[in-house]
């Protein structure tokens, strides 16, 4: 081989060499922040308050977690600067209970609004454990009410509109409608995480079938009780 060709040859290695390591380098790199991205419990977070219904309340620092400020109406410092103390409960991790809860003022002082005196009460709340007990129902039509009668509980996917849920089949097509007779604050509270979407899963205790004649002319289904909503 000639002189010539051989540079070339071994300069063409070193290059590949030297792109190998730099691909791995960024890789690397890049594969760092996502570490450094996972939230890990904290046993305080400042920040806006963005939703918040009844005792149930978000900030985006303490974003994956439910703040929860038992006896308190959380409704009262949207859109406020905060500062919560508490801690996320070990066996439900989406859960930060408040001890305590202070507002941020003008003067950049805080003033404590919140001090937790009863127990935590979380029979409202449904966690991913508690949605598996939610059905999906497969509602074809509002004239088959054996898709639904009988059962006590499951989920239909739709959108709200007013206090009736519009269910949808798979493609978009209306099939029904649901009478909502109440809607917990827990259900609430996420209405207003997911307000940037149309339709969502609508998790619901199932109460009394709209009688056959009424289901014709309305396409009403049944009456339900709304204790969720969620994306899956």
């Amino acid at each position: 081989m000639a002189p010539s060709r051989k540079i070339a040859v071994l300069f063409l290695a070193v290059c590949t060499m030297a792109f190998v390591f730099s691909v791995s380098a960024c890789q690397k790199k890049a594969e760092k922040p996502a570490t450094e991205q996972v939230q890990k419990p904290q046993n305080v977070y400042e920040g806006t308050v963005k939703f918040a219904v009844g005792k149930y309340m978000y900030i985006p620092t303490a974003q994956g977690f439910d703040i929860i400020l038992e006896g308190f109406d959380a409704s009262s410092l949207l859109g406020k600067d905060v500062r919560v103390h508490g801690e996320v409960l070990p066996d439900k991790p989406w859960v930060f209970r408040a001890d305590s809860a202070e507002v941020k003022e003008a003067s950049g002082a805080y003033t404590q609004v919140f001090n937790r005196t009863a127990e935590l009460d979380l029979s409202q709340a449904v966690d991913l454990q508690a949605r598996d007990g939610y059905p999906a129902l497969t509602i074809t039509t509002y004239k088959q009410a054996d898709e639904w009668a009988g059962k006590d509980k499951g989920k239909v996917f739709g959108k709200l509109q007013d206090s009736s849920i519009i269910v949808l089949d798979a493609k978009g097509k209306e099939v029904g409608r649901v009478i909502v007779d109440s809607m917990t604050d827990f259900a609430r509270y996420y209405l207003a995480k997911l307000r940037l979407f149309d339709s969502f899963w609508f998790y619901l205790k199932i109460k009394d079938t709209v009688d056959a004649k009424t289901r014709n002319k309305t396409k009403e289904l049944f009456h339900a009780d709304l204790v969720l909503v969620g994306l899956f």
